[in-house]
């Protein structure tokens, strides 16, 4: 679909030093190419050290430079030029003439992504001319509470922030506005909100990149004159002290919860305002969070084709998928992809069949570079989209922000070329773009039976002496470490609740305690002190909050998981409740149950049982399309985890759970029931604190209609229908409400359990 336009392929020769660059630059250069020059010698000196460039360079608008060159070379650069396309926005042409070196930007930008693309490359570069594919290459920043670092940003490491991205090919940011979903102040913002909002604005202006302002309508109800005036108001007062804003976007919800009618409406009076002191800024409007019915008037009035309205941005909670937005969106309007690239679940895109030792410990929110996933990403929804803007919690998420960057200029990059840049710019060891793949491998398959996990801590051990202060490497490191220790601990973890099990099986209680209490090795608590040592260098190098008691973090689920790392991973908690409930037993009623506790979840005999949540323990649940078809799972099965842990008192199996989205069915499908058997029904209903109602059906008949979990988690018991059976297949399907907006979520089911009745 796009083409990337590279015509000249000579190796650039570098001598020299970084400190040493001669550069020459237009006089009529604009402020802004001024301050990409000033970028180049600061970063150079940073980044690229030996090997980088004493000849001369010129650095120019492409119609500028032969006027910089000496006269010997003007010749060379004029036939250059004819092999070029027509001038073209943010494209630039980095070339080797005579004894020159030559940047030249089709524009201001382009004199700025071309530094960018000599900065990543260094010694590597070539005689390149480059174009974007995509016109709108953003990131989402947050000075706000939740946010798992950015609150801990000055001025300048947000300037820095934004060089690095630029460096990769970003052309914006958007900053989330002072009012969200969040309280007023973080205890570690630097400046107000307002005050550090003004600041970046300014900061985009300086380098000439777009200044995005994202602004959720948090009122409580905007059809009351009163609270539609007071928003007005807050509103005037944000952009007519903000130097610069590009685009205003305003969610339908996630957060906020303003129905189309009343939104657009309150949006088209915002653009008036906004256009008194921005009058070039685009306008960009979501359908997050409607139910069904809403987005119908969504799309009825985008028919009505509103002039003020610049295109539709596409995120999570939206309960039409990207390519049905995009058949039913008038084409005037284009559509920005806005991608949850910070979150393992509970997100738009979580990683398919997580193990739930990782859900549980490393969490929704943790260092999470996914080279491939990501580039499928944005591979598979690329006809539908013309830019992004990416939804980010942090700097957890920094190889995704630059792979998505570099991808928005050319897709079919391959993800291997941009860690490869990523790891000669910001650590200096091509052995670091190993690293980031490994850890992606990491996370596939059961952790127990990952036999990469190792190596790649191996690998970081070796790396870290040489990097010691890089926050980039110590956040892989971090995640490298946190991976190792969650396998040792679950290896350890299980066979303490396997030896407990057996004792209790032989009647041994003080055994079985005693197995539950057995302490970690020296292995495991050394890479537990590492992770604290990692964790405390990470909050001083870049503010990354992993912990909410030591550094500030607004909550666990917001990238704290250093919280989370002696957190059980068997059911120990709850095994010992047992334990000691039966001590007030006689000894009939004891020995009957430890009978019943020794058998654990094993169904009776000619049953079936599954585990769902655990990908290793679901054998009847059907998945669905999969990620690879369907990478927001809108027609998959997911496995998920609860907001408990089971040093709650809750149980594995409880705490992993199934969903589907929407009105897709949790499936579950057996093909070889006994069909002159009676089949009784086991379910546990167990999830997050939230719940939908849920009906249950076999092969297409009620077997209970909607019903509200109770108690979390709650188990339901129900004869099945013998005719329902009689033909040695069983479909059980579980739905909520049709029709309702938000996530999409609330359906949960953790554990089922299909057996003959006789047999119970």
């Amino acid at each position: 679909m796009w083409r990337l336009i590279v015509v000249f392929v000579l190796v650039l020769a570098f001598p020299a030093r970084a400190d040493d660059l001669h550069v020459m630059i237009s006089p009529r250069a604009t402020p802004q190419a001024q301050a990409a020059v000033v970028m180049l010698r600061q970063e150079a000196k940073k980044h690229l050290g030996p090997g980088f460039g004493s000849q001369p360079v010129f650095i120019a608008r492409r119609d500028e430079v032969a006027a910089l060159l000496p006269s010997s070379e003007r010749g060379l650069w004029r036939q250059k030029l004819k092999t070029l396309p027509a001038e073209r926005p943010e494209a630039y042409t980095v070339a080797h003439v005579g004894r020159s070196f030559i940047i030249a930007g089709d524009d201001d930008r382009g004199i700025l992504f071309g530094i960018g693309y000599l900065l990543r490359k260094g010694a590597e570069a070539r005689d390149t001319y480059a174009a974007p594919q995509m016109k709108w290459r953003a990131h989402q920043i947050g000075y706000r509470y939740k946010n798992n670092s950015y609150d801990a940003f000055t001025r300048d490491m947000f300037e820095q922030q934004v060089r690095d991205l630029a460096v990769f090919g970003a052309n914006g940011i958007q900053w989330i506005a002072p009012v969200s979903d969040d309280v007023a102040e973080s205890p570690l913002f630097h400046e107000k909100p307002l005050d550090m909002a003004i600041a970046v604005s300014g900061l985009m202006a300086k380098y000439g990149l777009d200044f995005d302002l994202y602004y959720p309508q948090m009122g409580d109800d905007y059809r009351k004159p009163e609270t539609r005036a007071a928003e007005l108001a807050r509103f005037e007062d944000l952009v007519r002290r903000l130097p610069k804003v590009d685009a205003l976007f305003v969610p339908g919800g996630d957060p906020g919860h303003t129905e189309p009618d009343v939104l657009f409406p309150l949006v088209e009076a915002e653009v008036a305002i906004l256009h008194r002191y921005h009058p070039k800024a685009t306008v960009w409007i979501s359908g997050q969070g409607f139910d069904q019915a809403q987005y119908e008037r969504f799309y009825a009035l985008l028919a009505a084709q509103p002039d003020w309205l610049t295109g539709v941005f596409f995120g999570p909670q939206s309960r039409d998928p990207l390519p049905v937005q995009r058949a039913r969106i008038p084409r005037r309007y284009p559509i920005l992809f806005y991608p949850d690239i910070a979150h393992t679940m509970h997100a738009q895109f979580p990683v398919p069949q997580w193990d739930p030792a990782f859900a549980l410990t490393e969490g929704r929110e943790p260092v999470n570079p996914q080279p491939r996933a990501q580039s499928h990403i944005i591979r598979h929804f690329a006809d539908d989209y013309a830019g992004f803007v990416t939804y980010s919690e942090g700097v957890n998420d920094d190889v995704n922000k630059m792979l998505w960057s570099q991808l928005g200029w050319n897709a079919d990059t391959r993800s291997d070329e941009v860690l490869a840049d990523y790891a000669r710019y910001f650590i200096g060891n091509p052995r670091f773009a190993e690293g980031l793949n490994a850890l992606e491998h990491n996370w596939e398959g059961p952790v127990a039976r990952n036999s990469g996990i190792a190596p790649t801590l191996a690998l970081f051990e070796q790396m870290a002496p040489a990097h010691a202060a890089n926050w980039r490497f110590d956040m892989a490191y971090y995640r490298a470490t946190y991976d190792a220790y969650v396998q040792k601990r679950l290896a350890a973890e299980t066979a303490r609740e396997a030896a407990a099990y057996r004792a209790i099986g032989e009647g041994d209680i003080p055994a079985a305690r005693a197995a539950l209490a057995k302490a970690d090795n020296a292995d495991i608590a050394g890479l537990r002190a590492r992770l604290f040592d990692l964790a405390g260098r990470l909050y001083k190098e870049i503010g990354l909050q992993l912990s909410v008691k030591l550094y500030g973090a607004s909550g666990i689920e917001r990238g704290a998981n250093l919280d989370r790392v002696d957190v059980s991973l068997n059911d120990r908690v709850w095994l010992e409740k047992q334990l000691s409930d039966m001590e007030a037993l006689d000894g009939t009623q004891k020995a009957a149950r430890l009978a019943q506790l020794a058998a654990g979840d094993a169904p009776p005999p000619g049953g079936f049982y599954d585990d769902l949540g655990d990908p290793r323990h679901e054998p009847h649940l059907l998945r669905g399309m999969g990620f690879a078809d369907d990478p927001e799972m809108y027609d998959s099965a997911i496995d998920g985890i609860a907001d408990m842990t089971s040093d709650d008192g809750w149980r594995m199996a409880w705490i992993t759970y199934a969903e589907t989205l929407y009105e897709q069915p949790i499936t579950l499908r057996y093909d070889t029931l006994d069909p002159a058997a009676h089949y009784r029904l086991k379910i546990v209903y167990a999830g997050e604190g939230y719940a939908l109602a849920v009906k249950l059906t076999g092969n297409g008949e009620i077997l209970h209609d909607f019903t509200d979990r109770k108690t979390n988690p709650m188990t339901v018991e129900l004869d099945v229908p013998q005719r329902l059976t009689a033909g040695g297949k069983l479909t059980l399907e579980w739905t909520r409400p049709g029709g309702l907006g938000g996530s999409g979520r609330g359906h949960q089911v953790a554990q089922v359990w299909l057996y003959p009745a006789s047999t119970q």
